[in-house]
């Protein structure tokens, strides 16, 4: 009976590692999720794949939403690579971006009085950023509002345009070499478990 109770508590503890190894936190807006569907009806129709979800992009999306929040609605901002805000690089490393990973992303950012759907999408399908998102080498985006404001930054499959970030890169790579070890260490803890 004692084994059978070590056995649960085993295998209960590795569920909870395994949920927490591989959980992320998710976020949910329901007017960021109606862009995206907006953006990918807009590439199905052009023969484009649709843009995936990129968790580093939409961090970066919702802090620069953020930074935008308290600026005046005025005429359509540029798109570029990198906004031109002094606190950009504390951004990035909020959202564990390395800049090297960026130059080859778009950062798309629009106002619109009481964000209205259409006319969002509109701003976003209708305008100098169609054709970012007419071009087939973007394949990831991260949308991020505030306010009056909508920042959808557009990401590639390529290194320079992943908005990935060295510190996840290393610490994926620090998991794998660990997860042999964690293995081992578990089979030890169940071997000495079921022997005792």
């Amino acid at each position: 009976m004692a084994s059978l109770l070590q056995l649960s508590t085993l295998s209960f503890f590795l569920v909870a590692l395994s949920i927490h190894f591989t959980s992320t936190p998710v976020h949910c807006d329901a007017e960021d999720d109606d862009l995206l569907q907006g953006l990918n009806s807009y590439r199905t129709a052009r023969n484009l794949s649709t843009l995936v979800k990129n968790d580093k992009a939409e961090c970066l999306a919702e802090e620069l939403a953020g930074e935008l929040e308290h600026q005046p609605c005025t005429a359509a901002v540029p798109a570029t690579p990198q906004l031109q805000l002094a606190n950009y690089p504390s951004i990035l490393k909020k959202c564990k971006i390395d800049i090297n990973y960026t130059r080859d992303g778009v950062i798309m950012q629009v106002c619109v009085p009481h964000r209205v759907p259409t006319l969002v999408l509109t701003n976003f399908t209708q305008s100098h950023y169609s054709r970012y998102l007419n071009d087939s080498k973007f394949t990831g985006v991260g949308v991020g509002s505030e306010d009056d404001w909508v920042v959808a930054v557009l990401s590639t499959n390529g290194i320079e345009g992943s908005f990935s970030g060295a510190s996840r890169a290393a610490m994926e790579l620090g998991l794998m070499m660990l997860s042999p070890c964690l293995v081992a260490l578990l089979l030890g803890l169940f071997v000495a478990m079921v022997i005792n």
